[in-house]
């Protein structure tokens, strides 16, 4: 799959395709519905099958303290796009500029000159351009002026039960992690590059791989027992001893023992010891041990952890 980032970097090659415009968060089940469609419209028509997301996502924007909580960073999202198999990935920056263009120059401008959209399959609130005046009627209006269908997505339905974002976020906010998965069609995952932190855990025993989340809000918060995958990193040409899969207990939240202020993933692996720093993981959560919670003193967290990864232990045995 091509990724392509910005609409700058549209060339005359990307003219003519199948889109689909969305935040595609997750990429569920309901999403490969949407994309199967536009998949076999592409074949149908002789065309690339392309979608189009924006980072950040427009409320993280407009209303961050209302913007849900993200199933997928960017990356993530690029990689779940891939392995649905579609041809291109136009990843646009979102920001105030954009959203202020007018709706039909976004029509006219990128749809139809830059990307020559063929067929056009959108959820029918979508809304864009300046004060969110466009919207699913006009794009069907100016469809029929400029050559191109317009289609909407339909509710995707598993068990009478609507697979959507919100769903999935709910599911992980119980630890039910086999309805997500039921939905994503695949176990949920958090992937990143491991990276230095304030190596706190070291000091108790309990040394811990930090991930950075890429996000603006996590849909987790908690204790949990992980699988944790480690590869090579992005770009790296040689193989390092550290690349597996390994059981472990992860953190994610704030620490308040620590006075953290940020929310941060910390896996601490069981029978591990070596260098990570550099590596990417993909980190799978299996069950939620407990909510987080501040401790009395350091003692006392390393107690608690200890039970935790005692329990982490007995869970992925």
């Amino acid at each position: 799959m091509e990724l392509i980032r910005g609409i700058h970097n549209l060339r005359s090659e990307h003219h003519g395709c199948v889109l689909t415009i969305g935040n595609f968060d997750g990429v569920h089940l309901g999403h490969q519905a949407v994309l199967a469609q536009v998949k076999a419209q592409a074949r149908a028509l002789g065309v690339a099958a392309a979608v189009m997301t924006f980072e950040p996502q427009p409320q993280e924007i407009f209303q961050p303290e209302k913007a849900p909580a993200r199933l997928t960073n960017w990356r993530e999202k690029y990689l779940a796009l891939r392995d649905q198999q579609i041809d291109r990935h136009l990843v646009i920056e979102f920001n105030r500029k954009f959203a202020s263009q007018p709706p039909i120059e976004f029509i006219e401008n990128v749809l139809v000159e830059k990307l020559g959209v063929k067929f056009l399959v959108v959820g029918d609130d979508f809304r864009f351009g300046y004060k969110r005046e466009g919207d699913f009627a006009l794009l069907q209006r100016e469809g029929k002026r400029l050559g191109f269908e317009v289609v909407d997505t339909r509710s995707y339905r598993q068990q009478q039960l609507r697979v959507s974002s919100t769903a999935i976020r709910a599911a992980l906010a119980e630890g039910d992690f086999e309805r997500a998965e039921s939905m994503l069609g695949r176990p949920y995952q958090m992937m990143g590059k491991i990276v230095h932190g304030r190596k706190n855990g070291r000091t108790i025993g309990f040394p811990t791989a930090n991930i950075p989340l890429k996000r603006l809000k996590s849909p987790l918060h908690g204790v949990f027992a992980v699988k944790i995958n480690v590869g090579r990193a992005l770009g790296a040409t040689t193989n390092s001893r550290a690349e597996g899969t390994y059981h472990g207990v992860a953190n994610l939240g704030t620490r308040p023992t620590l006075n953290g202020d940020e929310v941060q993933l910390e896996v601490h692996l069981f029978d591990f010891s070596g260098n990570l720093y550099g590596q990417h993981a993909t980190v799978t959560p299996v069950a939620k041990l407990r909510s987080e919670q501040r401790f009395a003193s350091l003692e006392h967290l390393k107690q608690q952890i200890e039970k935790d990864a005692a329990r982490a232990r007995a869970l992925l045995s």
